[in-house]
């Protein structure tokens, strides 16, 4: 049986030009980073999976885990999480050994697929689909918004996407101006979500909503800071617009939480950071068994990308049959991030607003290895 010989993290770090920092209600960004997690058996195969967050952070948590892999069965992650976790109860899960985790998932469900020529999805269950809907993320905050906003929504129109989401937050009146600017210049043909980053309080998000409920908002994402998990329910009961969350929750037991309140509509793991896949499809089980729509955050470099692909292409119709009212998306980030297409030697697909499920062995994706050591080199 192939064993794990080896573990070791990539940095992936991508500098936004000089002058075109961008982000949300809570603060502008000229950074973007992620970590590899790239895992070798006894037998020379190779797998990859992302993390979140800063890498510096992430090695040294992977220092602290790594011997719990090393030497164990690549069908064995989760044995070796649930000994990580009994041994280290005291550090919590709502950290960046969650992060570490999920990097690892990712990269022994790589590694058995490319053993046995199988893409992901076989491994999670099958396909129910291969073109899997997306929305663009854009429409972000910048330091000039008056000249930025209408021209990020100008390419999002001729884009072809069918969903955009867009940056609110600063206030309730600012973020009625926003989805005003948003719908006047996407028309009625294109849905847009609003996403205020958790800035809000209750009483701030209902104000919020209330005011851009009449231009047809999709979801409102994160309108409370993610672990209020009281305050999301008390805002449910009251909402006129569907609640998303979850990018910032780790592991399923956080979900579970919120799906037990009954306070969220959608349900928004990010595969880099809860755990990765299979905690995702833990996640996806709580979904369905609460009758709560899903759909993953992805925020970092193709790699997630890849496994998000994956992954809601495992996801079952229900309860839905011939009919599906509103199939799960997948977050397609347009913001300047060279992490997305940068480090493969062919990009993940896009086409009529969907990204194709990847069909090779394994994630299906294929890094460049010199221009992921140009973004390892900082």
């Amino acid at each position: 049986m192939p064993t794990i010989a080896k573990l070791e993290i990539v940095p992936l770090i991508y500098r936004v030009p000089e002058g075109r920092a961008y982000g949300m209600a809570r603060g502008l960004t000229s950074i973007r980073q992620a970590s590899l997690l790239k895992l070798t058996t006894d037998e020379g195969v190779e797998g990859v999976g992302e993390a979140w967050g800063p890498p510096t952070v992430t090695k040294a948590y992977l220092d602290l885990i790594v011997s719990f892999f090393i030497g164990r069965d690549v069908y064995g992650f989760e044995h070796a999480v649930s000994a990580i976790l009994s041994t280290y109860y005291h550090s919590g899960i709502q950290n960046q050994m969650t992060s570490c985790l999920s990097g690892i998932d990712m990269a022994c469900l790589d590694a058995i697929g490319k053993m046995l020529g199988l893409p992901v999805v076989k491994l999670l269950g099958g396909a129910a689909r291969d073109h899997l809907p997306i929305y663009a993320s854009g429409g972000y905050f910048t330091a000039t918004p008056e000249k930025d906003f209408p021209a990020q929504l100008e390419r999002l129109r001729v884009s072809g996407i069918k969903r955009a989401k867009i940056k609110i937050g600063a206030g309730p009146q600012s973020d009625r101006e926003r989805a005003s600017v948003a719908r006047k210049v996407l028309g009625d043909d294109i849905g847009i979500l609003v996403d205020a980053n958790g800035n809000y309080t209750v009483d701030e998000a209902l104000d919020s909503m209330r005011r851009i409920a009449d231009y047809g908002i999709e979801w409102y994402e994160e309108p409370l800071p993610p672990l209020d998990f009281d305050g999301y329910a008390v805002l449910r009961a009251r909402a006129p617009i569907p609640i998303a969350t979850g990018e910032a929750l780790y592991t399923a037991w956080d979900f579970k939480r919120l799906l037990d309140l009954r306070a969220v509509d959608i349900v928004q793991p990010d595969l880099s950071l809860c755990g990765g896949l299979r905690a995702g499809r833990e996640i996806a089980l709580l979904a369905r068994l609460h009758h709560v729509r899903l759909s993953p955050h992805v925020w970092g470099s193709g790699v997630g990308l890849a496994a998000a692909c994956h992954f809601v292409a495992s996801l079952p119709d229900y309860p839905h049959s011939r009919n599906i009212v509103q199939p799960p998306l997948i977050e397609y980030d347009v913001g300047d991030n060279a992490l997305r297409d940068g480090i493969f030697k062919e990009p993940i697909i896009v086409e009529n607003g969907a990204c194709v499920l990847p069909d090779r062995p394994g994630l299906g994706v294929e890094l460049d290895p010199l221009a992921v050591r140009r973004f390892s080199e900082h």
